[in-house]
Parts: structure tokens; sequence; C-alpha cells
């Protein structure tokens, strides 16, 4: 199986990074959720739907929202979209296996309770952690 998801954050819709896994970390996760979160707000103002994805020089960014939760990727853009959407979509089903409902809705805001999400996705990242 490739490998076909670089980065991966998990951002509540207000913004919270509840879970990120980066190769090169040059921003801060936290900021990173907040930005990501107000351009999918400012998005779905201007069309409805939201941010689906974009690219900065050879890195797309791709974003599926589910659950009031948004779960987002980079990868290559030589790779095609519908294989990045299918693998982030793939790992959100298994977020919210592991992380129900009703675990959810009882969440105190501690970010330690998905430290152990990799182990699960571990397959969809790649490798070459610095």
């Amino acid at each position: 199986m490739v490998k076909v998801l670089r980065d991966l954050w998990i951002l509540t819709e207000s913004g919270t990074t509840v879970y990120s896994r980066v190769i090169d970390p040059r921003v801060n996760p936290q900021l990173f959720g907040a930005l990501m979160s107000a351009l999918n707000t400012f998005a779905e103002k201007l069309t409805e739907e939201g941010m689906s994805n974009f690219e900065l020089s050879q890195i797309r960014f791709s974003i599926v929202k589910r659950h009031k939760f948004l779960f987002v990727a980079s990868s290559s853009n030589k790779i095609k979209a519908k294989k990045i959407f299918k693998e982030l979509s793939d790992v959100s089903d298994k977020f919210f296996e592991l992380y129900p409902e009703e675990t959810l809705k009882k969440w105190d805001s501690d970010v330690g309770l998905f430290e152990t999400f990799e182990n699960v996705i571990r397959d969809s990242l790649e490798n070459n952690m610095k």
C-alpha cells in the first residue's frame, strides 16, 4: 500500500488541533488549526460548502469535514485528489470508530485523549519523520 498522506491534522470546528502528525513542523499545530478553521469558515460563507483543498508550491492540502471535525492532510500534488480524499475519509472513519460520539460528548478538551491515534492510522502516513 502506498502511503499518500504526508502530514495530518485533526481539528475541532472551532480550530483546536486535537491531533497532528507533521514531518517537518514549522508552525505551531494550534496556530495551524486556528488558521484552517478560519479559512474553512470564510470559504463556507462564500460557497456554503467550505474548502476541500488548496495548493502551495508542490504540496496539496486536502480537507474533509465530518461531525464537527476537520481532517486536514498534506500530500504531494502529483497524487490524485480522489485518492487523497479516499485515504482521508478512511482516517476519519477510524477516528470515529476509536472515539465514538459518546466519548466525544464527554471529552473535556484534553487533547491527550487522542495521542495514540497514530498507531491506528500508521499505514496511511508517510514514514520519513525528521
